[in-house]
């Protein structure tokens, strides 16, 4: 229960601006579109060992669960260690560190879940600037930095106690000029939009529900963006501009973990605390849930293509479903447990467990056919980021001394 650890290919478009706009990187959690989708230029590897196709690999000082983000000529992370919680750049090319930023000493979370880490969220960047929250000292903190890693401005965005003790985990995600974040906690959790010029607030709705951890993502659907957000055993979906709530509908459960996926007109959530479900909602003039089972991706994102929702879930069982009906197409358990969520990338899917394997399919519905299983030390928690001929991968070994590595995956000659 710790991290956000947490459409189709159409004419989707997002007006959320320059976030989105480079298909060459891969800014933010769920990347380009905000779905696990990559570019359709992406061309990644399709096997990988510690002996075969690692362009690079560099070592992370701490732990950390988010994943990458690719910007121009860097990849940047997150992490955490005993000497306070950091924004890393590497260089694209070489894995050599260009720079490193403590961005808060003392004040890390002391209380966490065991799979959860003081450094969860992901960064997202707008491509001039990259923008990172942390919980530190019962708080929520955004700080903006330049891309050569000279500090913007740092604000403090909010309370933040989780009801559980388990941490925090949900991703920031931009919108035009604006950065968006949740805090989900009975006393006084929030959903907010701050400038990213100046990190001034310009919105706050309450979120004063029992702790939720899914990442919030702005969607284009029935002509208007809307921010969607699960948690509190409602789907929901807020006005980007001023924070106000356009639709409810009841249903997955009262903590996930997930970003919620879209496609059209409907939108597909999952959950697992208390209870298990997975549903599809009709986004209209009165919102309407179009099917819904007992399955859950609790910590996962699903995945959406080609008219069928993909799953990987806690469990390490693969699923597919119809997306309009909620048929299921097939079940095959591959192998668990899972934290990390899968993502389509040149054409095939890549999903991996918490033990490091990542599994590659077919995104086809008639039956599962796996195409290669590939493993790098043994431990994996963020989701891999897939950019033009290269795959950007975190994992660790934990034999000994734990180890973290950041991977640049390619196709390389023999």
């Amino acid at each position: 229960m710790s991290r956000a650890f947490f459409i189709p290919l159409l004419s989707l478009l997002f007006t959320a601006g320059p976030a989105f706009a480079n298909e060459s990187d891969w800014r933010q959690w769920r990347g380009p579109n905000g779905n696990g989708v990559a570019a359709s230029s992406a061309k990644p590897p399709l096997t990988w060992s510690e002996t075969q196709n690692v362009k690079w690999k560099a070592y992370i000082p701490g732990r950390g669960l988010s994943s990458p983000v690719v910007v121009g000529d860097l990849v940047l992370v997150t992490t955490a260690s005993e000497d306070g919680q950091f924004l890393l750049a590497y260089a694209r090319s070489d894995g050599s560190i260009r720079w490193k930023e403590r961005v808060h000493e003392g004040g890390i979370p002391t209380e966490l879940h065991r799979k959860n880490s003081a450094a969860t969220p992901t960064p997202a960047s707008d491509g001039e600037n990259v923008y990172v929250s942390f919980h530190n000292s019962d708080r929520v903190f955004l700080t903006a930095y330049t891309l050569k890693g000279e500090r913007l401005w740092h604000r403090d965005a909010g309370p933040y106690t989780c009801d559980y003790r388990y941490g925090y985990a949900p991703s920031p995600t931009l919108h035009g000029k604006k950065i968006i974040i949740s805090a989900e906690f009975l006393a006084d959790g929030f959903l907010a939009a701050f400038a990213t010029d100046d990190g001034s607030e310009l919105w706050r709705t309450e979120r004063k529900v029992k702790t939720s951890y899914s990442s919030p993502i702005v969607a284009s659907i029935g002509g208007r963006d809307q921010i969607l957000l699960s948690g509190a055993a409602k789907v929901s979906a807020y006005d980007p501009e001023s924070g106000g709530i356009l639709w409810q509908v009841d249903g997955s459960s009262s903590a996930t973990c997930g970003t919620m996926v879209w496609s059209g007109d409907a939108v597909f959530a999952s959950g697992g605390f208390p209870n298990q479900e997975t549903l599809a909602v009709r986004v209209g003039e009165t919102p309407s849930v179009l099917w819904k089972n007992n399955d859950k991706s609790y910590e996962q994102s699903l995945l959406y293509h080609d008219g069928h929702l993909y799953a990987f879930n806690d469990g390490g069982i693969a699923l597919c479903w119809n997306a309009k009906t909620g048929e299921e197409k097939w079940k095959v358990r591959l192998g668990g447990p899972v934290s990390a969520s899968p993502t389509l990338a040149g054409g095939r899917i890549y999903a991996m467990n918490e033990r490091g394997i990542i599994y590659v399919y077919e995104p086809n519905p008639e039956q599962f056919i796996k195409l290669a299983e590939n493993s790098l030390g043994d431990e994996g928690f963020a989701t891999p980021v897939f950019v033009g001929n290269e795959a950007f991968l975190r994992a660790a070994k934990t034999e000994g001394e734990r180890e973290e590595w950041l991977y640049c995956l390619s196709e390389l000659e023999d």
